[in-house]
């Protein structure tokens, strides 16, 4: 099976390419690219995280820890963008709004160097406006988050 029946986009979404899909900017854009896109399914989102990230001034300064709602928001918006891609031009003009956050957990600290895998998954969405996805953010493989996500596709 081709990658096209598969759904899957073979190429990396890039900053770039985030930015023409979602709104989202600094400081608020948490995502720096998104792999292994399957169309109406999956997609693995990428957060480099870094000592200079504004949060780590307060949160905090003697030993940083990546808050956990933003960890959380990363992997909103990795969804958004799987969202955005699978609607393609139907995506034009509307935003990806939170209606929901389930069963959130936090296994383990994210701290500067460290590489989030943000894994989102569909689990509802057949009407294109409400989704439903379980997302899981892993660090070297290890999961350190996980939640059920929400979201309604609105006009801007």
């Amino acid at each position: 099976m081709s990658d096209a029946e598969s759904g899957t986009v073979s190429e990396t979404i890039d900053l770039q390419g985030i930015m023409e899909l979602i709104p989202h900017r600094y400081p608020m854009l948490l995502i720096d690219r998104v792999e292994k896109v399957k169309l109406d399914d999956s997609a693995v989102g990428i957060k480099n995280v870094t000592f200079n990230e504004h949060f780590f001034q307060g949160h905090f300064p003697a030993k940083p820890v990546m808050p956990g709602v933003l960890i959380i928001e990363a992997m909103a918006q990795t969804a958004a963008v799987l969202a955005a891609r699978t609607m393609g031009d139907d995506a034009r003009g509307k935003l990806v709004y939170f209606m929901s956050i389930e069963s959130a957990k936090f296994r383990k600290p994210v701290v500067p160097g460290d590489v989030l895998h943000l894994h989102v998954a569909k689990l509802r969405g057949g009407n294109r406006r409400v989704w439903k996805l379980t997302g899981e953010a892993r660090v070297d493989g290890a999961k350190v988050s996980e939640a059920e996500l929400t979201a309604m596709i609105a006009d801007a």
